[in-house]
């Protein structure tokens, strides 16, 4: 493959705000602040709503910062944080797709599993329910193609399933929740004594 042929996907360019988001935020952070305001004064408000404002621009400004570039060298990230990682297609054992399905729709991400077996998502590489990307499965065709090129059949293998890519999100909710709640058992009973 050709040096034209590289890939790039940016945050910036796959994100946008949309009226559903900015009303959930803002929603949200109406009843924070009465409930902050009722609690803690107008300092406390302040002091809440600040920081839920740096906190959600600094989330906003990582996910418009997120990008994958992919070209004959090998796959390089970036979270929003530095100038990202770059790895070699002799370090990248196997690619795919993790899928998660939830209450609030599906989302599907193309990630690496790496020499060392860490696993590491392709920011920009997602679709969503809330965020479709009718070219995810093109653009991942196209990784694929690279990927293949630039290795040898030997050196790829599917890894094995982790518990964690067994769990979905509502089941370790249920199992955190359990935690959460015996450990308050354990330290009120302690207390008691």
């Amino acid at each position: 493959m050709r040096a034209v042929d590289e890939l790039s996907f940016r945050g910036k360019d796959r994100y946008h705000l949309s009226w559903p988001h900015v009303l959930a935020v803002g929603g949200g952070a109406a009843v924070e602040g009465v409930v902050a305001f009722s609690k803690l004064g107008a300092t406390g408000f302040c002091w809440v709503l600040g920081g839920t404002g740096a906190l959600v621009g600094v989330i906003l400004c990582l996910v418009l910062r997120s990008w994958t570039r992919v070209g004959a060298g090998g796959v390089a990230l970036c979270w929003g944080l530095g100038r990202g990682r770059a790895y070699s297609w002799q370090e990248v054992r196997w690619i795919d797709v993790r899928e998660t399905r939830s209450q609030y729709g599906n989302v599907r991400v193309a990630r690496l599993t790496l020499a060392n077996g860490r696993r590491r998502s392709l920011p920009a590489l997602q679709d969503s329910s809330s965020h479709p990307n009718p070219g995810f499965d093109t653009d991942y065709a196209r990784i694929l193609r690279w990927w293949r090129s630039a290795t040898e059949p030997a050196a790829r293998f599917e890894p094995q399933r982790r518990l964690r890519s067994r769990v979905t999100p509502a089941w370790a909710g249920i199992i955190l929740a359990a935690l959460i709640t015996a450990v308050v058992g354990v330290v009120a009973v302690a207390l008691e004594n």
